[in-house]
């Protein structure tokens, strides 16, 4: 029996991410996340020893949209979830997955030292992860 090789989350992360400001309005974040063509921000430490948040376009329409809030008054820190769930790049995917589900979440950054190099979701999971088993 052939060990099987392990997929991590650094193979299948998307490099392509926002960090971006509490204090900035749910309508410049919806602006950056358009602009930056991603489904969530990250939001930026204030200090060594913050967190990062994480807002998701789901936050924005349930907690902004359904309440008829104005996303011109309302900043991106009101909305976050914080401390976000952070996972390592060298994760193996099965229990990324794992913990997704426990945790009930679809998506989060990947930290490296104690910095933000890229997203990961289960659509990451299952299409650069699984596919990769395939070959």
């Amino acid at each position: 029996m052939t060990a099987q090789p392990i997929t991590r989350v650094r193979d299948v992360m998307a490099a392509t991410y926002v960090l971006v400001d509490g204090l900035i309005t749910v309508q410049e974040g919806i602006q950056t996340a358009r602009q930056n063509e991603v489904k969530a921000l990250v939001v930026n430490k204030r200090n060594q020893d913050d967190e990062f948040g994480l807002v998701l376009m789901n936050d924005i329409a349930k907690k902004v949209l359904a309440q008829n809030r104005s996303a011109e008054r309302t900043n991106i820190y009101e909305i976050m979830t914080k401390p976000a769930l952070c996972v390592d790049p060298e994760m193996n995917v099965k229990y990324c997955a794992r913990l997704f589900e426990r945790f009930g979440i679809s998506r989060a950054p990947v930290i490296e030292n104690g910095n933000v190099i890229g997203m990961v979701s289960y659509n990451n999971i299952v299409i650069n992860g699984m596919a990769r088993d395939e070959d």
